[in-house]
């Protein structure tokens, strides 16, 4: 986990927009607002002189657009990571944004609960990378990483009464068998009921870090079981 709450600069060009964006951060457990800017130049002067770990950046400024902005960034070797919040929803600003290593796109206008989503998957994607590199990253460490950005991997699966670490427990259970296994064989594994075991299952096959297949008994009705993606 971060050892400091994540400072967030916000940088956008509507005062009341960057207020209300400034209130959401601070709603949110695990950030602080480092500052806000309300331009390019004012976002570049306060990155030279502040530490900040992200930038939620809206790509309509006065006088340096967002995206040039991100370009200025990556070719400073700037380590942060950028939020885009922005209005803008042409495919090559999208796709521009991506090259800049722009790690989510959030569509205006939107609710504090999309908001709050948003955050906290960046915040999970964090601390599952710090939780892995310990040493070199093994490809299923960074696969589930990288999928806590997607929404199915958040914390969709928390409003459900399912936990994180919980889920956790059931990747490396099946990351560590050697063959397919059952909700009964995790469950058993984790001392847990065969029905809490399926519903990390088939949210971890949601995420697609999880393969389901089926398997007939003598009864000829089938069963699952589930395998890691990454074999």
């Amino acid at each position: 986990m971060t050892d400091h709450p994540i400072r967030t600069l916000i940088v956008e060009n509507d005062p009341l927009v960057a207020d209300t964006h400034r209130i959401y951060v601070q709603k949110v457990p695990g950030f602080t607002v480092s500052g806000v800017a309300h331009s390019g130049a004012e976002s570049l002067r306060h990155v030279s002189r502040v530490s900040n770990d992200l930038i939620l950046l809206d790509l309509h400024l006065p006088d340096i657009a967002g995206l040039e902005i991100c370009r200025i960034l990556r070719s400073q070797n700037v380590k942060l990571d950028i939020i885009a919040i922005t209005s803008v929803r042409d495919l090559e600003s999208i796709r521009t944004a991506i090259s800049f290593g722009v790690i989510q796109y959030l569509l205006k206008p939107f609710s504090f609960n999309t908001f709050q989503r948003s955050l906290e998957r960046y915040s999970t994607f964090r601390q599952r990378l710090t939780a892995a590199a310990t040493g070199p990253l093994r490809q299923r460490d960074l696969d589930f990483a990288l999928a806590t950005l997607c929404p199915e991997a958040g914390t969709d699966y928390q409003q459900k009464g399912l936990s994180a670490s919980t889920l956790d427990a059931v990747l490396t259970e099946l990351q560590a068998a050697d063959v397919p296994v059952s909700a009964d064989d995790v469950a058993a594994a984790l001392g847990m009921s065969r029905v809490t075991a399926r519903r990390y299952l088939h949210v971890l096959t949601t995420q697609r870090l999880a393969v389901q297949t089926q398997r007939y008994g003598h009864s000829g009705r089938p069963g699952h079981l589930y395998h890691w993606s990454g074999e």
